[in-house]
């Protein structure tokens, strides 16, 4: 199980569809940085080619510092302790870029 870090727009990089083509059931994706702009409505089709059991989550600090609102409901929001949970959760984390 590996966990999905993302801090880059999909318009600034191509981290984000090279890690959707890349992750596994039982994975995760977390959003932090400049990618949780990824959460916005408009890229939400990005998020169809995800295995069903894949969770979603975003750094809501990250979206409260660029001023994000009404964002995609499939990630779920979390604060900096839970990105050090997920971190130990998962036997490995690997950053796109």
């Amino acid at each position: 199980m590996t966990l999905h870090l993302i801090n880059k727009t999909p318009s600034e990089s191509s981290a984000l569809s090279d890690s959707l083509s890349a992750m596994s059931e039982g994975d995760a994706l977390l959003l932090i940085e400049n990618g949780v702009y990824a959460a916005l409505p408009g890229y939400a089709a990005l998020f169809t080619r995800l295995p069903g059991s894949v969770q979603c989550y975003l750094l809501e600090n990250d979206a409260q510092a660029r001023g994000l609102k009404d964002l995609n409901q499939e990630f779920r929001q979390i604060d900096y302790d839970g990105f050090v949970e997920l971190s130990c959760r998962y036997s490995k984390v690997v950053s796109w870029f």
